[in-house]
This record gives structure tokens, C-alpha cells and sequence, in this order.
């Protein structure tokens, strides 16, 4: 698994040389490459333009190539200086324009050209294409074996105690793989009672949320439970997320696909790298508060698991900033206790686009479209889509209908000067506190996705959620008719 640079994206791709030059200087393989899946890289990446050559078709290249072949071959002969002149030289674009693209299959259509006629383009280090992998090609591999698995269990279900036994068992026993779980899972008084399971929950590594740090040590994440315990697996990682198994053993289980009575099979599956991925994008949330304000707050905020929230402080604006969270569904600004509706300003890169006023405002990645802001009225989009939807909550206004922006655009929420109250502020549900007038809110999309293990492949899983929890599109079929019985149908 690799890691994504931070320039505001989410998504995959496959990330080529920066240098044409050094393209160019290495030997041009017989036979095109195979594409390995990287779920930790970025979509928001520079153009892919290179050549592609079939084996045994080079003497059927092009005029245009074998002009460049042998142009490469005379500035291999030049002298050490004479070379690194050629190299660092600019490339013309007319030579560049004649060089064939590598075109693939992506989920949205072809790789886009970056080039528009004869003469207009895009500059080469543009960062504003987008690159979506071909679904197919979105599978799990292992640069290692996996050894240190996380398993979180949902809280406060008894029901559950029986599958997470088997499943610590079947990763011990058999899979000698290291089972860290949260330490007031393996402090459970039912747990302590089995004396059977004690020899496993003795080899059980126990984590405190907030106090150890998990980043860098967890191969592969499995969730026992409904939704809500994949969403807090992901605030568990903040940067790089392991890959994420998730078994429907909740309530709902829109983002749990797996069926627990198939673990051996799926688990072994997974393990051998024999699985497919959907990158589930993120939002990077930055809350900038006044120090008065976020000295007052920290005093008397009452503590997630023992969570403290880190902070920057700077004196010289008399500004903290908060903690960066990365969101897997939605932020949530509303107008909390008060009666009065919440007025909130949206500036998107920099610039005023609308005031928000009602209830308030979501911002949800597409895999939170189906959560809050599918509640408030917004559309649904496949979590493979880079977008972030903008949802206004019960609005003022009968025009003011939800908008998808792309995804890496800078979203800034701020009150109103003109506000009568304050507004609240959530994360993922979590983290809940309070906004005054001179405080922002900064979203955009996350550098680090969460890889989500499909149990069949991210269109067949998405499709089939949307059917049966929340039972999209279901209603009872109109009947056939058996015969016809107006005869003036029939009638010449």
C-alpha cells in the first residue's frame, strides 16, 4: 500500500515521472506494463502521456516515431555535457503533440487528451485532470504479508461476543496473525467470565484510543457491527488507512457488505490478496477559532475516549488553529439549541458563492450522499465519484437545491456578520462544538481514502445496498394483462 502526497485529493491513479527527459532515457519496454492498483495514491495527478508498442511492432512504427528513435539514438552518443544541454533544453510541443497516448479504460470514459486542436493545450504540470482507475483493475495486493490485524467491535451488544471470539480465535490459531483490539472490548466482564476464551484474550494486544497510536503498525482492519464502526475506524487513522473489512453485523449495514457466516472463506481471501477495493474519499476538515474562545472551550470540552484535541496557536494573530480531522461522511453546521435559523457564508476558493439560510448546511463526501444529506433531500452518488456535495438543511429559500463541486476545491464556511446566534459544528456525528462569528471552517478532500474490501465489486455492492437498506426503486409491479378486452383495439 502507498501513500498519497497531500496536494487535496482522494482518489487512484497511477503517478508517472515528473521529467519527460527521463522518460525518454530509459529503454522502451517490448511489451506495455501491467498496472498494479495503489489505493493510498492521489486522483488529482499530472497527465499520463507516454508511448505504447505492441511486441515485435517496431518495424511498423510510425514515420513520426522512428524519427524520434533515431534522434534518441544520436543524443546517446553525444558527450556527457552536450547530453545534460539536450536534456534540460524544453521539448516543442508540436514533437510532443505527435506522440501517441496510452489510452485506458476508466470508469468515466478514456484518459482525457491533454491537447485541443493544433495549437492550445494544458501545461504539462497541470494538476487539474482527473484520473479514475478502471473498477476492475481496483484490487488488493500485499507488498508483505499482513501480520497485525484491528478488529473493533460494536459497543454495548452482547450478540456480538460470540462471532468476535470466533473471529480472534480463527486470526490467532490459524492465521498467527497479532489481533489488536480497544482495551475496554478485551476489559469485558463477559469476556472475562469465558474461561475457554481466556488463553486468546490473554495473546489480545489492547489499544486506547487517543493515548496509542495505531498509524504505521495495522495491516488490515476487519469491523464487526454496523456502519457506525467503520466510520470509527477511519477517525482512528488520520493520515494512511489499512485496507477495511466490514462484516453486517449491525442495525443497517450500508457500508458493511460482508456476511459473518462466510468469515473463514472471505478472511483467507482477503489475506491472500484475492480481493477488490473501492476508495472511499475523505474530508479534510481545518477549524480556526479566536484563543479566547478555544482556551474557554477546552476547559470545559468533555473528552472522546480520553481524545485530546491538538491544536496550533498563533500569538500574533490571536488565532488557534484546531485539530485537522479527516471525515469519511459529512460535516454538519447547524443552528444547534437556538430558535433563530442559522446564516452561514460559503466562499468556494476563496470566493462568496451563497449564504445558507435555515436549519443549516452538510458537506458530504460521495459516500455520505447516502447518509445525512440523502435524508435532506440530495442526490446519491457512487463513492467512486470525486466530488463533495454542498446540502443546504431545510432551507429558506424553495431554489436553493443541493450542488456537487469537484472534489480538491477549497470549501469555507463562515457566520454571517449579520447572524443572530451562533452554530454548531460535527464530525462524522463526533466532536461536536460550538462556532462564533470569527471562527471558519475549512473542507476540502483528503489525500489519505479509506480502501473499503467490496465482497463482490464496488458497482454490485453499491447497487445492492441502495436496494435493500434503504430500498431504493421498491414498489409492486404493475400486473401484465392476460387477454385483451376492449374490442375497439382490435377494430380495423
Amino acid at each position: 500500500m502507498m501513500d498519497a502526497a497531500d496536494n487535496g485529493s482522494a482518489l487512484n491513479g497511477a503517478e508517472m515521472p515528473q521529467n519527460p527527459s527521463e522518460t525518454r532515457s530509459q529503454p522502451q519496454p517490448q511489451s506495455q506494463p501491467e498496472l498494479k492498483a495503489c489505493p493510498g495514491e492521489e486522483v488529482w495527478e499530472r497527465s499520463r502521456c507516454g508511448r505504447s508498442y505492441k511486441k515485435g511492432a517496431q518495424a511498423s512504427m510510425p514515420t513520426d516515431e522512428k524519427q524520434e528513435s533515431v534522434s534518441l539514438k544520436k543524443r546517446d552518443q553525444l558527450s556527457p555535457k552536450r547530453r545534460e544541454q539536450v536534456e534540460k533544453s524544453p521539448r516543442k510541443s508540436k514533437t510532443h503533440r505527435k506522440v501517441g497516448h496510452r489510452q485506458a479504460h476508466f470508469l468515466h470514459g478514456p484518459s482525457p487528451d491533454i491537447h485541443f486542436g493544433p495549437k492550445a493545450s494544458i501545461l504539462q504540470n497541470a494538476t487539474s485532470i482527473m484520473h479514475i482507475q478502471d473498477p476492475t483493475s481496483q484490487r488488493l495486493t500485499w507488498d508483505k504479508p499482513p501480520t497485525n490485524v484491528l478488529v473493533i467491535k460494536k459497543v454495548k451488544d452482547e450478540a456480538l461476543l460470540e462471532p468476535f471470539k470466533e473471529l480472534c480465535t480463527f486470526l490467532i490459531e490459524e492465521k498467527h496473525l497479532i489481533v489488536f483490539v480497544e482495551k475496554k472490548v478485551v476489559d469485558d466482564a463477559a469476556l472475562a467470565k469465558d474461561v475457554k476464551f481466556e488463553p486468546i484474550r490473554q495473546q489480545l494486544s489492547p489499544f486506547r484510543e487517543g493515548y496509542d497510536e495505531l498509524s504505521g503498525y495495522i495491516d488490515l482492519i476487519i469491523c464487526l457491527g454496523g456502519d457506525g464502526t467503520l466510520l470509527y475506524a477511519s477517525s482512528l487513522f488520520q493520515t494512511s488507512v489499512p485496507p477495511v473489512m466490514a462484516f453486517h453485523l449491525g442495525s443497517l449495514g450500508f457500508l458493511t457488505p460482508f456476511k459473518f457466516e462466510s468469515y473463514r472463506k472471505e478472511v483467507t481471501n482477503v489475506i491472500e490478496g484475492d480481493a477488490r477495493i473501492i476508495l472511499r474519499s475523505r474530508l479534510k476538515v481545518k477549524v480556526v477559532k479566536e484563543l479566547k474562545t478555544a482556551e474557554v472551550e477546552r476547559q470545559y470540552q468533555v473528552q472522546d475516549n480520553g481524545l485530546a484535541p491538538q491544536s496550533h496557536i498563533d500569538n500574533e494573530a490571536g488565532k488557534v488553529f484546531m485539530q485537522v480531522l479527516h471525515v469519511l461522511n459529512e460535516v454538519v453546521v447547524d443552528r444547534g439549541p437556538s430558535s433563530y435559523l442559522s446564516n452561514v457564508d460559503l466562499y468556494l476558493d476563496g470566493r462568496l458563492i451563497t449564504s445558507v439560510q435555515g436549519d443549516g448546511v452538510i458537506v458530504s463526501t460521495p459516500t455520505g450522499s447516502t447518509a445525512y444529506a440523502a435524508a435532506a433531500g440530495a442526490s446519491m452518488m457512487h463513492p467512486n465519484v470525486p466530488a463533495i456535495m454542498i446540502t443546504p438543511i431545510c432551507p429558506h429559500s424553495l431554489s436553493f437545491r443541493p450542488i456537487v463541486v469537484p472534489a480538491g476545491m477549497e470549501l469555507k464556511i463562515m457566520l454571517s456578520p449579520d447572524t443572530r446566534n451562533a452554530a454548531w459544528v460535527s464530525f462524522d456525528g463526533r466532536r461536536r462544538q460550538e462556532i462564533q462569528h470569527t471562527d471558519s471552517i475549512t473542507v476540502t478532500t483528503s489525500c489519505y481514502p479509506v480502501p473499503s474490501i467490496c465482497c463482490h465489486d464496488l458497482v454490485y455492492d453499491w447497487f445492492e445496498s441502495l436496494a435493500e437498506c434503504l430500498h431504493w426503486n421498491v414498489r409492486k409491479k404493475q400486473s401484465r394483462f392476460e387477454e385483451i378486452t376492449d374490442s375497439s383495439d382490435t377494430e380495423c
